[in-house]
């Protein structure tokens, strides 16, 4: 129990710290939330799937309360995410929940989605490099047309 409120204390300066700095993570609740949602889940019946009680997940969801480590793990396996991204903890400097979300949203396709999504994603990258192409050649032949 002393862990649990150790926990639970640092959590709360943490999350005070990133508030003042204004600091752009979501918090936990918010992130089962949009699982929740995204999956047309109740509380309930996240509660019930995992012998929770429905008003701790209410709390999480609320960000009231944050779950124990076997109560998170349990949550990313349900989910099939990480822990990481449930708690949107990113190593790299340039990482954010974005790219958290594709890789979550590309893991729970079925392989053929997974061949469109690629190649949606190529034309979205061949789209952007034609357009900063045709600024780049704007941008040049303006800047060569400058009356001296």
């Amino acid at each position: 129990m002393l862990f649990f409120v150790h926990f639970t204390f640092i959590t709360c300066i943490i999350n005070f710290i990133e508030f003042m700095n204004g600091c752009d993570r979501l918090r936990f609740g918010d992130i089962l939330r949009e699982l929740l949602e995204e999956r047309h889940l109740s509380q309930k019946n996240l509660a019930d799937d995992l012998n929770i009680s429905a008003s701790a997940i209410g709390n999480y969801v609320r960000n009231n309360r944050e779950p124990d480590f076997d109560t998170l793990k349990r949550l990313a396996a349900y989910f099939h995410v990480s822990t990481d991204f449930l708690l949107d903890y990113h190593e790299e400097p340039g990482e954010n929940y974005q790219d958290h979300k594709i890789l979550q949203i590309f893991h729970s396709l079925t392989d053929d989605q997974k061949e469109l999504y690629i190649e949606q994603g190529k034309l979205f990258i061949k789209s952007n490099y034609q357009k900063n192409r045709k600024k780049t050649t704007l941008s040049h032949l303006s800047s060569n047309n400058k009356v001296i």
